[in-house]
């Protein structure tokens, strides 16, 4: 257990852990600056160079599957595309511990009566907004059996 002082702060020089998921956020930044594919040794130096490369890899690696970012082979290696953003990157997250819970319904009202008013506010303007698109594009399709 780390040291802490009189107002819990760590002592310099301690090594800060980061938070979960800040790495992923940080890397998939860096392949999204980059604005075209990019092997994971530029990112490692994108990033600074203080990444382990295998370390950037097993990012890449993550975030592929997760289907943030896409892979084409370069040679024997493969150069990456972002294809979320972080925003996009939160989103599959929360998507990911929502289809490991059993009782989504629990789950997601605890998560909707937790928030504040104003992101209340706002969800229930996307829900409206996103139920509005979904009758314009039904309502395209025309008649059922037609199209």
């Amino acid at each position: 257990m780390k040291k802490r002082d009189a107002e819990g702060a760590e002592p310099a020089g301690a090594v800060r852990r980061r938070g979960q998921g800040e790495l992923e956020t940080q890397v998939l930044a860096a392949v999204r600056a980059a604005g075209s594919p990019v092997t994971a040794g530029r990112v490692r130096e994108r990033l600074g160079g203080t990444l382990a490369y295998t370390t950037v890899i097993t990012i890449l690696t993550r975030l592929h599957a997760k289907g943030a970012v896409a892979r084409e082979r370069a040679g024997r290696s493969f150069e990456w595309t972002a294809v979320a953003d972080e925003a996009g990157l939160a989103a599959l997250r929360m998507r990911r511990l929502l289809d490991g819970e059993g009782d989504r319904q629990a789950v997601l009202t605890r998560f909707v009566t937790t928030l504040p008013a104003s992101d209340e506010q706002l969800l229930r303007e996307l829900l409206a907004r996103a139920e509005a698109a979904a009758e314009d594009g039904a309502a395209a399709d025309g008649p059922a059996g037609e199209g």
